[in-house]
């Protein structure tokens, strides 16, 4: 008669065998349930909060806070000052996944005010850095906007006053200038630019970017939209030339053109390049979505890699049907007939109003502006209410004992 003990062991080792087997089974059913998981985790995550990659650029989402003037160089020299370090980082921590910092001017004489920035020389680069540098400690991509403001340039500011008018020459405005001499509203007129004088800030655009991929920044979006100059060009109410930079649709795009190819030119193959547009100025027989897309298509052809689409701003006294997400459906075109990425911008305040956009394919990033002056977190906010899971919002660690 066998001992107990070889009786035990010799059930024990069936016993193992069977508790193998069994575990085995769970084991495997577990890893099916967690992959299955995983799978529906993965399918059902926000599409507002998955990463976008565009050339060798990655932003962790896709709530980027748009280039908003602050009107805060205060000695007019064009370099960011603390309050600048203070607005976009704060957005960076927020959670925001891309920041593109406000209309930065290629030269002097381009600024909307006296109080813009600028990046029209060199020693402006350094002025940038501890910005650029401190978006990518929080996580964001930092990008920046260049602008020329043509006939809408030389207005004044809350801290200089004359406010939408223009600022005289002895209080530190300038003469603009345009494709042709309408004035915008009851601004100075501009002075009609000649062919030397295009070739010359096509040249400063260039040159601009270059700067700004020297002082860190990882996208460069190109302003031709809101009336100034490169969108001034665009619109046959405004650009009334006779010579290779007006008339048709192809002259009209010549010079935005020759400003990516510059740009594109002197970037890094790696660095995206954005161009924003106001996809319609609201006027009958002006500039409107169908030419657009046009121009979207084109640009696409000359290395642009997403159209930041937004509206208006080019000509005075028309109606604009403001409503929550009224720009989304150009956006939502231009994307779908020019086959390029696009962003939407303007009253987009909600949560699932981003997501749905984006889940919808209506755009590929949502720009969130007033809303982010009020609530420099609104990315943390909006992950947590759509579900994400805290351990995938990108918390600053020592904001975690405040997660939603």
């Amino acid at each position: 008669m066998p001992s107990v003990s070889s009786v035990v062991g010799w059930r024990g080792m069936g016993t193992q065998s069977q508790a193998k087997g069994i575990k085995q089974s769970k084991t495997s059913k577990a890893a099916k349930a967690t992959k299955a998981s995983q799978t529906t985790a993965k399918a059902t995550e926000p599409a507002l909060f998955t990463p976008i990659t565009l050339r060798g650029m990655t932003a962790r989402n896709r709530v980027w806070l748009p280039p908003m003037d602050m009107y805060s160089a205060f000695a007019r020299d064009g370099r960011p000052t603390d309050f600048h370090y203070q607005h976009y980082v704060s957005r960076a921590l927020g959670g925001f996944g891309l920041i593109i910092v406000e209309a930065t001017a290629v030269t002097p004489d381009g600024r909307i005010s006296p109080c813009d920035l600028g990046l029209w020389e060199d020693a402006q680069i350094d002025a940038y850095r501890w910005i650029t540098e401190a978006v990518k400690q929080a996580g964001a991509v930092p990008a920046i906007q260049l602008n020329h403001a043509g006939r809408k340039g030389s207005i004044g500011c809350f801290s200089i006053g004359y406010d939408g008018q223009t600022v005289p020459a002895d209080k530190g405005g300038w003469p603009t200038v345009g494709p042709s001499d309408l004035a915008f509203g009851g601004l100075q007129a501009p002075r009609a630019l000649d062919v030397d004088d295009i070739h010359g800030i096509v040249h400063r655009f260039r040159d601009a970017a270059w700067r700004a991929m020297t002082a860190g920044f990882e996208a460069v979006e190109i302003h031709a939209a809101h009336g100034y100059l490169l969108s001034e060009f665009l619109d046959p109410l405004i650009n009334t030339r006779t010579d290779d930079y007006g008339g048709s649709l192809a002259n009209r795009m010549r010079m935005l053109v020759e400003v990516v190819d510059e740009v594109r030119g002197v970037i890094r193959d790696d660095l995206p390049l954005f161009v924003r547009i106001s996809a319609t100025d609201w006027a009958e027989g002006g500039w409107d979505v169908d030419q657009s897309v046009v121009l979207a298509r084109t640009l696409k052809e000359h290395g642009v890699d997403l159209i930041d689409v937004s509206t208006g701003g080019l000509i005075d006294g028309v109606t604009i049907p403001v409503k929550p997400g009224y720009q989304v459906p150009f956006a939502d075109r231009i994307r779908a007939k020019a086959g390029v990425p696009t962003t939407a911008v303007g009253l987009i305040t909600k949560p699932k109003q981003a997501q749905k956009i984006v889940a919808h394919g209506q755009a590929d990033a949502v720009e969130i502006g007033r809303a982010a002056l009020r609530d420099p977190y609104w990315p943390l906010r909006a992950a947590a209410k759509l579900g994400v899971g805290r351990a995938q919002i990108p918390y600053p660690p020592q904001y975690l004992r405040g997660a939603w």
